[in-house]
């Protein structure tokens, strides 16, 4: 992969400004609306050969979480020695505002140590879960643990292989994890007390986070488990159907995408993707393919399109076929999170680029080198004008709007 910026037009160099038309915060995992779009867009970024001006960075630890972004802080994860920490920043000055630890082995079966999961901001607390199953109610403001539970040891969690990596579910009164135990795959807690509301019937632990729908009126949370897709009734955990769905290593990581009435899935190790239909009743396969395998990033759509990574390649595909419309190459595997009328991707060797969101055709803004070394699969954040990109133990955060 090439280290350099990509060239891009005199036109963008020349009058290039951010245009923010409704800075947001970045509460949870894919965002306010769960669906990894950001309200922000960025237009015509003054990159340059070095890309947007980088404000300051600092030190988590070793991990894969990605960041939320709320009232002024930036939370996120990671782990040193292990020992793990979910931090807090000054958005503005990258002064660490606070910082809980905890022990925590960071060991990992194929060399990837530390934390998975994203914190979720609701009100005045931080919700976190640790690879082991650390469960955390924290205040927002200090990092002062308000209440706290572990999976393995409150309830006979069983750790997948690669660690807890879902992150917690706000929903209403509720807080809902996958906790992957005999005594129920996913629980829902009283978010303010902590105590236990329902669990759902026991099962593993997959890699992707919980997501909430609406089917009928109802509110409802998809978990993508080992053994596929489950749909939970938020009110008391009730199962309303299943959808078969296995992937080798029960790597089920890439957050089910909800497209009204229907749902995307996709997984990796050569497994493909599908198009569900849902309803009350057993939901309907209307396509399934091999032309978006997700490994871990989560697609985004747009417009009956939904872009993501098959495996090492950024491409687009049709909703209603699984058609590819276009493929490119140069990131790896990355992830991504849609601003405006752009991607705005983070390849796997730390490369940052903006990607239009155009249906028949790849076309990169922009693209610069700021991280490097290790291999990331951290999804970017846009949130109120600056970019938040992680690359192993370094957080930096970057004017998107630097002249």
């Amino acid at each position: 992969m090439k280290t350099l910026s990509h060239a891009f037009s005199l036109l963008a160099v020349s009058s290039s400004l951010l245009s923010t038309a409704h800075a947001a915060d970045w509460p949870r995992w894919r965002g306010s609306n769960f669906d990894g779009k950001s309200t922000e867009s960025v237009s015509l970024p003054s990159w340059g050969a070095e890309g947007p001006k980088e404000l300051w960075r600092g030190k988590v630890g070793v991990g894969w979480s990605s960041m939320t972004v709320v009232d002024g802080r930036v939370f996120t994860m990671g782990n040193t020695g292990g020992t793990d920490a979910v931090v807090a920043f000054d958005t503005k000055t990258g002064v660490e505002i606070w910082r809980h630890t905890y022990s925590c082995d960071e060991k990992d079966p194929n060399g990837y140590p530390g934390t998975r999961c994203t914190p979720t901001v609701d009100g005045d607390r931080v919700y976190t879960v640790s690879r082991h199953g650390d469960f955390f109610c924290l205040n927002a403001a200090s990092g002062k643990v308000i209440w706290s539970k572990n999976f393995e040891k409150d309830f006979k969690g069983n750790t997948p292989t690669w660690g807890y990596a879902g992150s917690a579910l706000v929903e209403g009164k509720l807080v809902i994890v996958e906790v992957g135990s005999s005594e129920g795959a996913a629980m829902a807690f009283d978010k303010l007390t902590g105590e236990v509301v329902w669990k759902s019937a026991g099962g593993g632990a997959g890699y992707a986070s919980p997501i909430p729908y609406t089917l009928e009126g109802e509110r409802a949370v998809l978990i993508f488990g080992p053994e596929g897709l489950s749909s939970l009734r938020v009110a008391d955990g009730r199962k309303l159907w299943d959808f078969a769905w296995k992937t080798s290593y029960d790597v089920n990581a890439s957050t089910p995408v909800v497209l009204g009435d229907k749902i995307f899935v996709s997984s990796g190790y050569n497994t493909g993707c599908a198009l569900i239909q849902i309803s009350r009743n057993k939901p309907v396969q209307l396509w399934k393919n091999k032309n978006l395998r997700s490994h871990m990033a989560t697609a985004v759509h747009r417009d009956g399109v939904l872009y993501g990574f098959d495996e090492n390649e950024l491409r687009a595909i049709d909703v209603k076929t699984g058609a590819v419309k276009w493929s490119e190459g140069r990131y790896g595997k990355g992830s991504l999170q849609m601003v405006g009328d752009q991607l705005l991707v983070f390849g796997d060797k730390g490369l940052l680029a903006l990607v239009e969101v155009k249906p028949d055709a790849f076309k990169e803004v922009a693209s610069a080198q700021i991280l490097g070394g290790k291999s990331t699969w951290i999804v970017p954040v846009l949130s109120n004008g600056l970019i938040y990109a992680r690359s192993g133990e370094t957080l930096v955060a970057l004017n998107a709007g630097a002249k």
